[in-house]
């Protein structure tokens, strides 16, 4: 697991032994910052459920002014602190350990970009979706990537975010939702 570009392009990132943590594979993360490549730079990011905090630290190493990871695993947040180390991005991130949607419901930040890659049988991406939209904490313009698994079809939230594009990697999809600007500009499906 590396880096793809940036200013920490290339440094490989260490990851939790055991099966509980499946990092993004390289081609979904590929895709993904394929899709959003122009609309990290200075951004505010929010990691939830992250890991190794791969997915935040890419944004990091591509521009974004600041990043917040969440994970409930005390080890994964250890993790994500040396891993910002590695990279020379500690002094842009904050790691929180603790519950992602206690966080959702008590943050009083607002992100720009935020990335959802739960583990999948653990039933948290449809209620993490539901309370960023229900506290509204994506500012006007911003973007959730959320990953899944190809045959799982993510909800409809209601206005101002929408449903961008969808993407599929394999037997990974991933949905990109949008909040609108204020203009009417939240995106469509296609």
């Amino acid at each position: 697991m590396r880096v793809i570009t940036g200013t920490a392009r290339g440094r490989r990132l260490r990851e939790l032994p055991g099966l509980e943590t499946r990092p993004t594979a390289d081609r979904v993360k590929e895709g993904l910052f394929s899709a959003i490549q122009f609309e990290i730079e200075g951004r505010r990011v929010l990691d939830l459920f992250a890991g190794t905090g791969q997915l935040g630290i890419e944004a990091l190493s591509r521009g974004a002014v600041s990043a917040v990871f969440v994970d409930r695993r005390p080890d994964a947040a250890a993790l994500i602190r040396e891993n910002l180390k590695l990279t020379g991005l500690f002094d842009r991130g904050n790691v929180r350990a603790g519950d992602s949607m206690e966080y959702l419901k008590c943050t009083r930040e607002k992100f720009d970009l935020i990335f959802l890659d739960p583990p999948y049988e653990a039933g948290l991406l449809e209620p993490a979706l539901a309370h960023i939209a229900r506290y509204d904490l994506l500012t006007p313009g911003g973007i959730i990537t959320a990953e899944s698994p190809a045959d799982r079809r993510l909800p409809a939230l209601a206005a101002p975010y929408a449903i961008s594009r969808i993407y599929r990697y394999g037997k990974i999809g991933l949905t990109i939702y949008r909040r609108s600007d204020g203009d009417g500009d939240g995106g469509s499906a296609q």
